[in-house]
């Protein structure tokens, strides 16, 4: 896992996926400062209690609240923003580390902004079920990391996965290897949790659950092969038996 996410970052200053890097940045940015503002606005502009120690504290809890909030749901709505850009990064992970790989199926927008913003709406309600266990001293991040690590883990693995296989091997593939996605999930949030380095979550993970996603049909070939004596297939079929 060390070792994928360590490919994804020193893939960074690859031109192709540069250019994704700064549409992503853009985009995340714009959303990050729209939310602040609005929050900004609402907060200062109210007055929740007339009594002063209480009026701060509700205040501060808002603040912490929107904090955990916002990071959180940057994860999803980076996501979304990578989605659109998702087949360009994969393109250039696969042609430095994977070159013998057939192309890929391609996906409409369509189908990536409805994946995208079924996440998102998940993403959302999920987390503002979980704000005020956010408020808990002790078990915020651990909270934040299990909630937003199943998430992104599986957000970012159909995103990769969907480009090789169909819905219901994806499915498969999440169910079989559940715990190891959800980890790498978390990784990723814990990566978005920190600031600016943050801004490269989208096109990070997709390249990291992409080194994933290959391991993860490396391992389902070679369990084939031993098995049953095939030879090797690409990622796009299930080996047959030799007969």
């Amino acid at each position: 896992m060390l070792k994928a996410f360590w490919r994804a970052i020193s893939q960074l200053s690859d031109p192709a996926i540069f250019g994704v890097l700064v549409m992503s940045v853009i985009g995340a940015a714009l959303v990050l400062a729209a939310i602040w503002t609005g929050v900004d606005v609402v907060v200062t502009r109210m007055t929740l209690f007339t009594t002063g120690w209480l009026d701060w504290l509700a205040r501060l809890a808002i603040g912490v609240g929107t904090v955990f909030l916002t990071i959180a749901l940057f994860g999803a709505i980076a996501a979304l923003i990578a989605g659109l850009f998702v087949d360009r990064v994969a393109r250039a992970v696969e042609r430095r580390y994977y070159p013998g790989l057939p192309p890929a199926r391609a996906s409409g927008i369509a189908e990536q902004l409805a994946g995208g913003l079924s996440f998102l709406l998940a993403a959302l309600f999920l987390n503002l079920l979980a704000l005020p266990l956010y408020l808990i001293w002790g078990a915020d991040v651990p909270i934040f990391l299990g909630l937003n690590g199943y998430l992104l883990g599986r957000q970012y693995f159909e995103l990769v996965a969907l480009r090789r296989v169909d819905r219901p091997t994806a499915r498969l593939l999440w169910r079989t290897h559940r715990l190891k996605l959800v980890a790498c999930g978390a990784v990723i949030a814990g990566f978005s949790f920190v600031p600016f380095a943050n801004l490269l979550t989208p096109v990070v993970a997709t390249a990291f659950m992409l080194h994933i996603f290959q391991d993860f049909t490396a391992l389902e070939e070679a369990c084939e092969r031993q098995r049953f004596g095939v030879t090797p297939v690409s990622p796009n079929h299930r080996p047959q038996r030799i007969t």
